[in-house]
């Protein structure tokens, strides 16, 4: 399944940061560019957009304005220069909100999150078109997709993370706060400052230790509480479909 999108922004350099960014996602097609939001209606209401990259200052119309005009709203992502439009952006609901000029770590994060909201909230009908949930990290200058399933749990090495998988570990240059953030907060949570663990993974729990993959994980002090409550929930869930 492709994730149809557009750009909208009045400036083309603007348009080509962000086509150079999305060369290096095959799941993610560039409908048409636009430097004028009017013209952008046109291509909404012909097909379904799943995504839109939108600046707020333009000639024609604000970003707002054409927000507010949408017949229906794909995922918005507010691509500007100025940082002191984001709450009022928040405030529409949209998905991410990036300040030019955009690096391309940042725009990793947010097509994480679109990825997220496409592949794992969203409920598909038809599962021949159902994608295994994954995100995608850098790791040697090379994009790697890393189903979610397969992830066990995550360690802090300082400045970088250790992403351990049934497939292999992964050192990335990333803080923990950050992949953490990235993930879906119903199948993964920290449970220490230098871990993050999958939750379906556990296979037991022994004093403040977990038990994933033949490993011993510390809980952290500060995480006790949340972390036993949250893995014992999702196993009385489990027990009373049973």
């Amino acid at each position: 399944m492709k994730i149809k999108c557009i750009i909208i922004d009045d400036e083309p350099l603007a348009i080509s940061v962000i086509e150079n960014h999305l060369k290096n996602f095959d799941h993610i097609e560039i409908v048409e560019t636009f430097n004028n939001p009017l013209k952008a209606y046109r291509v909404l209401e012909q097909e379904k957009i799943d995504l839109i990259f939108l600046d707020i200052n333009m000639p024609q119309m604000t970003g707002f304005s054409f927000i507010e005009n949408l017949s229906y709203k794909p995922l918005i992502v507010i691509t500007t220069a100025y940082r002191e439009y984001a709450v009022k952006s928040f405030e529409l609901n949209i998905l991410d909100y990036l300040v030019k000029p955009i690096p391309f770590n940042r725009f990793l994060k947010t097509i994480n999150k679109v990825y997220q909201q496409v592949y794992v909230s969203s409920i598909k009908t038809d599962a021949s078109l159902q994608q295994e949930p994954h995100i995608f990290l850098k790791v040697n200058k090379k994009l790697i997709k890393i189903n979610l399933n397969d992830i066990l749990y995550i360690e802090s090495l300082k400045d970088y993370i250790k992403v351990i998988t049934t497939l292999g570990d992964y050192v990335v240059h990333k803080s923990l706060t950050a992949i953490t953030e990235e993930l879906p907060q119903s199948n993964f949570i920290r449970i220490h400052r230098s871990y993050t663990i999958s939750i379906n993974k556990v296979i037991a729990l022994e004093g403040n230790t977990v038990e994933i993959s033949n490993r011993k994980i510390p809980i952290g002090r500060n995480y006790v509480k949340q972390t036993k409550e949250r893995i014992f929930n999702i196993k009385d869930d489990k027990e009373n479909k049973n």
